[in-house]
């Protein structure tokens, strides 16, 4: 019984001593608007990216399926990279665009349609920040150097 009571007063205690943001500061996947509002953005995203032709390389072949596992994983991704529920269990990204030969050109327009549909959902500044900066991080992984 003693041990409980000497549990139950350390838990107190550092749930006092956490700083008063961090129990209150929503995630920035709550920021976002959620699941549903992470779908949007991607769906918004890839047609973009589909419908354009310098990007029509990296969907040729690829079935209405695969393009649904692809999807699919965008979306995982950024749900967990950005505090939400999900698990991301797709290929890491440096494997899963080994090959494409992703470049600096194409990375810039990418960019610049992510920023297009960032602005279409209204996505506020600061949040739209730290999903630029998050995605900025995966940059090393995704173009090929020439």
């Amino acid at each position: 019984m003693k041990i409980r009571t000497v549990l139950a007063g350390c838990a107190l205690a550092f749930a006092v001593a956490l700083p008063a943001h961090a129990q209150t500061t929503p995630s920035l996947y709550k920021r976002l608007g959620g699941y549903d509002a992470i779908a949007a953005v991607t769906d918004d995203f890839l047609g973009r990216l589909a419908g354009d032709p310098q990007f029509a390389r990296f969907f040729a072949g690829h079935s209405g399926d695969s393009i649904k596992r692809i999807r699919q994983n965008i979306v995982d991704q950024l749900c967990a990279a950005t505090g939400g529920p999900c698990i991301y269990i797709g290929r890491d990204l440096k494997t899963a665009h080994a090959g494409l030969g992703i470049t600096e050109k194409d990375w810039d327009a990418s960019a610049k349609m992510l920023v297009a549909t960032l602005d279409k959902f209204n996505v506020p500044a600061k949040e739209k920040d730290e999903v630029l900066t998050a995605v900025t991080s995966l940059k090393k992984d995704i173009v090929e150097k020439p």
